[in-house]
């Protein structure tokens, strides 16, 4: 008894499932078989089932389109064009036009049916990131292995991730190597090969080898989950342009309202029209003046615009974001781990000594293995890439802003700028040398030993690879590219010139970011803003558009910008910028045209060119015909 009863239970909710996926499918085609039962029995003389097969149809095809204008009307107190076609179509049939009214059901229907299809296949790129997170994970704890749900992870869990599974939460690799697929996340093609110290995230798609990662997040604080959240906001935020059509809907329907009622008792006094003509003219009047293609010029084609993105690694917020992307004028980028990687590199070694280049870097890399700087990590992974074999170092000591100084082979070593050395005297060579890098943008780090000048090693931080194609494009474009920045105006300029930027702002703090991002807007239009830090936020809050890079970028940036960068790929800034430039071209060609369908079948019907029928598919096609314009975006 209890299986039948859980049987039935499935079953139902089964039923359930399939009717809320394609009920209004059934319904559509439902309405059109009892609306061609009715034609036939019209024909054969059945008179005593012609009109109950036809109400059945009304029913079947105009039961949820009532239903919905019905509580538009009563909790809104609004009308809206659901209600129209419903009116329209019991109009028709009060003056004996069942047929012209089954066959306007019918067509709104399926207008309807296939709406809601096409925005089914805008969504679905979206919400197939929603399936990317695994539900269990392997938890290692001692020697067992513990499978427990996603959600009960926390920070500093080792969870064991077999070679094809996907990875369950933001974390870094504790033991192993593999390549791991990470389209789903930042948009990357080709797997990224991961091991021990890397990070990974959540939803990807682990390789060939078995990974043990310590959890860094719990599964609400993951990347993922951040993405999910955003696309949720996005798809239930709506741009200016819509909100404006909406408004405009409510009042265009009572205009059309009180046309219609001014068609129905006017022509029979003015014009000396019969009143079955009347009422059937002002029906057609009521189906042609609705604007459903209106509506549906807007939405449709900001979903797939949107949809578009997320398939390129580019996450927008909301429709207002793509709609102010495509009006960008100006764009700024921020320097460090935006333009370039962030991470300093040793560019050149200068040896004074007779010692030479590797011999210098040796020693100075021995000193700086104590050290945590970043300067120091660039020095060290310098000598180690050369396959050099470090001394060992004592007595480290720090000099605050200045370097740091110890013994290396008995000798001692100073490690710096000018400020950490021991009264250096410089040759007019050096000096000039010093001077060429300096004007190069290049940080200059002294070796010092026994008062002599042993040589020097000149650290920048490069541009990311895709740095010039990035502006480059945005130039093409004739968009305005600046670069803002922290870093001294030597270093910024030698690096904006390298990139190709157009005007360079140097050593800024955040509120200086923010007043210029303010004069650029005020002089040039609407800006976007690119960058990763925390101290970007303030920039791209201020920015019409701002843009974070989502691998890369801190929770801060993320949770400011507009716009999500995935894959930390700043060549998208232009696709994003010539997506929405082009999403507002086909809305505003899908409004024009929308508008031109309605005043030609208005005209249409007064000058009595118009039937019912001819004004229903003309309508409905015409809003069949702005959805599948609006798909183009999808491409």
């Amino acid at each position: 008894m209890n299986g039948a009863t859980v049987a039935e239970g499935r079953s139902s909710v089964a039923f359930s499932n399939m009717w809320e996926r394609h009920g209004e499918v059934l319904t559509t085609i439902l309405s059109a078989v009892l609306a061609l039962a009715a034609w036939q029995a019209g024909i054969n003389g059945w008179q005593g089932i012609e009109i109950p097969l036809y109400i059945a149809a009304y029913v079947a095809g105009g039961y949820r389109k009532a239903r919905e204008g019905i509580k538009t009307l009563i909790f809104e107190r609004d009308l809206d064009v659901d209600l129209l076609m419903v009116i329209a179509a019991i109009g028709a049939a009060s003056i004996g036009y069942w047929q012209d009214g089954a066959i306007l059901i019918f067509i709104f229907a399926l207008s309807g049916a296939l709406e809601g299809y096409t925005m089914e296949k805008t969504n679905r790129d979206i919400r197939s990131i929603m399936k990317l997170r695994p539900e269990q994970a392997l938890v290692l704890r001692g020697q067992t292995e513990t499978q427990v749900k996603v959600e009960e992870l926390k920070a500093g869990d080792l969870v064991l991730t077999k070679p094809g599974e996907r990875i369950p939460a933001d974390g870094r690799i504790r033991e192993g190597y593999s390549a791991v697929d990470q389209a789903s996340i930042t948009g990357e093609s080709i797997p990224v090969d991961k091991g021990i110290g890397d990070e990974v995230f959540a939803g990807t798609i682990n390789g060939q080898g078995a990974l043990v990662i310590e959890v860094m997040k719990p599964a609400e604080a993951t990347l993922l989950a951040k993405i999910i959240r955003l696309v949720q906001e996005a798809q239930s935020e709506m741009p200016p342009s819509q909100l404006f059509v909406e408004r405009f809907e409510g009042m265009y329907a009572k205009v059309i309202i009180a046309a219609a009622v001014l068609l129905l008792l006017v022509p029979p006094y003015v014009l000396g029209w019969t009143w079955e003509a009347t009422i059937y003219r002002a029906m057609i009047f009521l189906v042609v003046a609705s604007p459903c293609a209106l509506v549906s010029s807007i939405m449709p084609a900001i979903l797939s615009a949107i949809s578009n993105g997320a398939r390129k690694g580019i996450l927008f917020k909301g429709g207002i974001h793509l709609e102010n992307s495509g009006e960008i004028k100006v764009v700024a980028f921020d320097k460090t781990g935006t333009l370039t990687e962030g991470k300093p590199l040793v560019t050149d070694i200068i040896a004074f000594a007779s010692n030479g280049k590797d011999e210098l870097l040796r020693l100075t890399a021995a000193l700086e293995t104590l050290s945590e700087h970043p300067i120091a990590k660039a020095i060290v992974q310098a000598a180690k890439d050369r396959g050099l074999v470090l001394p060992k170092a004592s007595k480290l000591q720090a000099v605050p802003g200045a370097g740091i100084h110890g013994l290396v082979q008995d000798k001692e070593f100073r490690i710096g700028n000018l400020d950490c050395l021991n009264k250096p005297v410089l040759s007019e060579e050096q000096e000039m040398i010093i001077k060429q890098l300096e004007g190069q943008g290049k940080t200059i780090i002294y070796v010092q030993s026994s008062e002599t000048l042993q040589g020097l090693l000149a650290i920048q931080d490069i541009l990311r690879p895709q740095a010039k194609a990035a502006v480059r494009a945005l130039r093409q474009m004739q968009i305005k590219v600046v670069m803002l920045t922290g870093d001294k105006l030597a270093t910024a300029r030698a690096l904006g010139m390298e990139a190709g930027v157009d005007e360079v702002y140097a050593g800024l703090y955040p509120e200086e970011k923010v007043e210029i991002i303010k004069r650029l807007s005020s002089q040039y239009g609407k800006v976007a803003m690119v960058g990763d830090g925390v101290n970007d936020a303030p920039a791209l809050a201020a920015a019409s558009v701002g843009i974070a890079m989502g691998a890369a970028g801190t929770d801060v940036a993320l949770e400011t910008a507009n716009v999500v960068l995935m894959a930390d790929d700043i060549t998208k800034v232009s696709y994003a910028i010539a997506l929405g430039r082009r999403t507002g071209k086909v809305v505003k060609q899908n409004l024009v045209f929308a508008m031109t369908v309605v005043v030609s079948l208005v005209i249409g019907t007064f000058l009595d060119g118009v039937t019912l029928p001819l004004g229903v598919i003309g309508h409905e096609g015409s809003t069949l015909l702005v959805i599948a314009s609006g798909l183009r975006l999808l491409r």
